[in-house]
């Protein structure tokens, strides 16, 4: 029987990766490098395709000069969201930029050009320490309402409750935040991507409240946004 290598020997842990990187041949190298370090790496080169592919990663590498979103917003969004850990890896040097993308939330701040194997370093040392708050959100439960994130399924009292994409983002994100009421802005930015209306969001809004049976799950705070509630 085969003996167990030690810890030190034991292959690194594998992430999904998404890198958020604008320059093509940057973007081409980190997806190869992480690539063959055993990680499942996605690129994108927008904010907007950040937003839509975080859900699925574990870890996010951020570069703040971005085409069409301020980097500093995406971090935010994600933060917002999701809670994932965020590496910025960025040519602004200056304190002030580093110190606004920690208070945007970024776990770290890499400033280009740097070590491949000081990123993996630094991508290392962040992942130790999220891994409980990485567990812990994979599954919200709120009272009889409980979310699974990995798989994309919502159960109200055991009962499977069948939402559409869209419903569920919009109410993953009132859950990730339940003493907080999330602003409409907000909403319509991160889940419809600025490809919306104002009746698109109470829309949805009225229809999983249909579906979970009670317009109490969702709360309306006029004016300002929505909140989760209790039924």
């Amino acid at each position: 029987m085969a003996r167990p290598l030690p810890a030190w020997l034991s292959p690194p842990p594998a992430w999904r990766v998404l890198v958020v990187e604008n320059n093509d041949t940057e973007r081409f190298q980190l997806k190869q490098g992480l690539s063959r370090h055993g990680h499942r790496v996605e690129a994108v080169g927008t904010g907007a395709q950040a937003l839509r592919a975080c859900a699925n990663a574990d870890l996010v590498l951020l570069e703040l000069e971005l085409a069409d979103l301020d980097g500093l917003e995406v971090c935010r969004a994600i933060q917002l969201t999701s809670g994932l850990p965020v590496i910025v890896t960025t040519a602004r040097s200056s304190e002030l930029d580093c110190v606004l993308a920690l208070q945007a939330g970024a776990d770290d701040y890499l400033v280009k050009p740097y070590g491949f194997r000081e990123l993996v370093a630094r991508m290392d040392a962040v992942m130790r320490r999220a891994a409980p708050r990485a567990r812990d959100e994979r599954v919200l439960e709120h009272g009889a309402l409980r979310i699974d994130t990995d798989k994309r399924e919502v159960h109200l009292a055991n009962r499977r409750v069948p939402l559409s994409r869209k419903e569920f983002d919009l109410l993953h994100m009132l859950a990730s935040h339940p003493d907080s009421v999330v602003p409409r802005e907000r909403i319509m930015r991160q889940v419809w991507e600025n490809s919306w209306s104002r009746r698109t969001v109470d829309t949805h809004v009225s229809s999983i409240r249909a579906k979970l049976g009670s317009n109490s799950w969702i709360l309306t705070v006029r004016g300002v946004g929505f909140r989760i509630g209790h039924a």
